[in-house]
């Protein structure tokens, strides 16, 4: 009797599974409560896996040998709750993919910067001549990549959500770029539960693995006293100038230490600038430097990558008037970055579905710099609660094209309209990308 496998979910990591397990010559079926995607639903069809869409037979799954859950369904549904009673065992899409890959991979994860991070170590490896495949949180899911292709690397960026399901998992070089709260709904509102699920990047560690960690942020550092490590640690700094077997600044130039092997950047030629951009580049540097990447391609690479869609992503500039698209800041910390870069007074577009959001630590920076904002989420009465003493002008939108307009009409020459939005898109948008492209797409049209 084949070993037969039930995936939860028919989006990117679903499907992707679906197409690993059933290439492996396991017995599949797949599950999805909604309708799945035509592409999805074709690749399903193409390779004759079974599948439902639009409902549950909760009966097939009580014959699974073992269940893959997609990570945007809860631990605590109701669906989940009936399969642990059962006690069949429950992985990601992650944790079942690495049994079937030999690559050395490199997994990155953060509540910001993790893909730009991810993107810039694959650029650096891409680069070098080395073959490496990128997956996870961005592009295809790690199960399509190994299904298709033989790597030597693997750059995986993580989210919470994918790390929660995990038991064998491990990566040679695994990088933390901050924690700062978020996805908290999905945590039981207990920021401790959040951070848990961050660590298990390095759960499985062993003295033959590299951690890469953000050595300015508070909460990795108050972690990092009372959390045994095996592998080891490497951090980076902004502000920190010493720089044994770390990365810091000095005298506006980047030094990553590995080693005792020294590599110099000055911070003017990296192409990505701003504070956030230069520690997600110092993270970069540190594994390609682990990786004996040689310091002019890290420097080269490291000058000429390209900012990703969606993060603080340039589209005009109309009438003297710069439109920003920063459509994947959907957490409280990520908006903070994209504000404090901005170098003019901002039309800010914010809002979404709330996921526990605090916004006290934006104050500043919106007394400084937002003349006015615009709330394009459902239910925008949190944004207007905090806000409303320190911006005289607040209006909500229903519809992008309308938030635009209105962002056009308030803007003057040398400001800034920014869509940042500190929430989640799935109110009134497919995803954040759905909600960056209807952006960019409406300041076209002005």
């Amino acid at each position: 009797m084949k070993y037969r496998i039930v995936i939860i979910g028919g989006g990117e990591s679903g499907v992707g599974a679906a197409y690993l397990a059933n290439k492996k010559g396991y017995e599949v079926f797949l599950s999805d409560y909604k309708k799945i995607e035509e592409k999805y639903r074709n690749i399903l069809l193409e390779n004759e896996i079974d599948f439902e869409e639009g409902g549950h037979s909760i009966e097939k799954f009580y014959k699974a040998n073992e269940i893959i859950k997609s990570p945007g369904i809860s631990e605590e549904s109701e669906l989940i709750l009936k399969i642990k009673s059962k006690k069949i065992p429950i992985v990601s899409e992650i944790e079942f993919a690495f049994r079937f890959t030999s690559s050395i991979i490199i997994s990155v994860t953060g509540s910001n910067g993790k893909t730009t991070t991810s993107s810039l170590i694959y650029h650096i490896l891409k680069k070098s001549g080395l073959n490496v495949g990128l997956a996870g949180n961005i592009g295809n899911s790690f199960s399509f990549l190994i299904a298709e292709n033989e790597f030597d690397y693997v750059v995986l960026e993580l989210s919470s959500f994918q790390l929660d399901n995990i038991n064998h998992f491990n990566s040679f070089i695994s990088v933390l770029t901050n924690i700062s709260p978020d996805h908290l709904e999905r945590y039981d509102y207990n920021f401790e539960n959040y951070v848990d699920s961050k660590f298990k990047i390095i759960s499985n560690h062993t003295k033959e693995n590299y951690f890469v960690f953000n050595s300015d942020d508070k909460k990795i550092n108050s972690e990092l006293k009372t959390r045994k490590i095996k592998s080891t640690k490497i951090s980076f700094s902004t502000t920190d100038n010493e720089s044994s077997n770390k990365g810091c600044i000095k005298n506006q130039t980047i030094n990553i230490n590995v080693n005792n092997n020294n590599l110099m950047i000055p911070i003017e030629n990296l192409s990505l600038q701003g504070n956030h951009n230069i520690q997600n580049s110092m993270a970069a540097a540190t594994v390609a430097k682990i990786l004996n990447i040689s310091d002019n391609n890290i420097r080269e690479s490291l000058g000429n990558f390209k900012s990703i869609e969606h993060r603080l992503e340039h589209v005009l500039t109309i009438q003297k008037v710069k439109y920003v698209n920063d459509s994947k800041a959907t957490n409280v910390n990520a908006v903070y970055y994209a504000l404090d870069s901005m170098k003019s007074s901002t039309v800010w577009i914010v809002g979404g579905v709330d996921k526990g959001n605090n916004y006290e630590e934006l104050l500043p920076l919106v007394r400084e710099k937002v003349k006015a904002i615009i709330c394009i989420g459902i239910d925008n009465s949190k944004i207007i609660q905090s806000f409303s003493p320190f911006v005289e002008k607040i209006i909500e939108c229903s519809k992008m094209s309308d938030a635009v307009k209105n962002a056009y009409r308030m803007a003057d020459p040398k400001d800034t309209v920014l869509l940042s939005p500190a929430c989640s898109s799935f109110d009134l948008y497919k995803n954040f990308e759905d909600r960056g492209t209807q952006f960019k797409n409406a300041v076209r049209k002005l």
